[in-house]
């Protein structure tokens, strides 16, 4: 299995797609990188010779943030909107959706399972 950025990548996968499996790296970013390299999108992985996974390595370290210091750098900025008191930050530490989205029906995946209020239904009023 090849290493790129010190990250196991699918050897039978076409390069384009292999490339996209390391944090930080989209469809675009993958192109521009094998342009750079000059590599064959089309070519799998366990096909490209050592030389060209060397280049791409050093192309990841020099021009780009991936994996572990992206996760890192997410963090820190979502810590410093917690740490200012700004209203993205509040959202985010109460875990509701930070984009303006909307919250009664729908942002289950945010707010996590429903939380069931008793007492509600056999109320009735004479």
């Amino acid at each position: 299995m090849p290493r790129v950025a010190g990250i196991d990548i699918p050897d039978k996968k076409k390069i384009f797609f292999a490339l996209q499996y390391i944090h930080g790296i989209g469809p675009k970013v993958a192109a521009d990188i094998l342009t750079e390299a000059g590599v064959n999108p089309d070519q799998r992985s366990n096909e490209v010779d050592e030389q060209k996974l060397a280049q791409i390595n050093a192309i990841l370290d020099n021009s780009y943030l991936v994996e572990g210091a992206l996760r890192r750098q997410v963090q820190q900025n979502i810590q410093r909107l917690k740490d200012i008191r700004s209203y993205r930050g509040d959202r985010h530490r109460k875990g509701l959706p930070v984009r303006g989205q909307r919250t009664q029906s729908n942002a289950r995946t945010r707010k996590g399972k429903k939380k069931t209020v008793a007492g509600k239904k056999g109320v009735k009023a004479k």
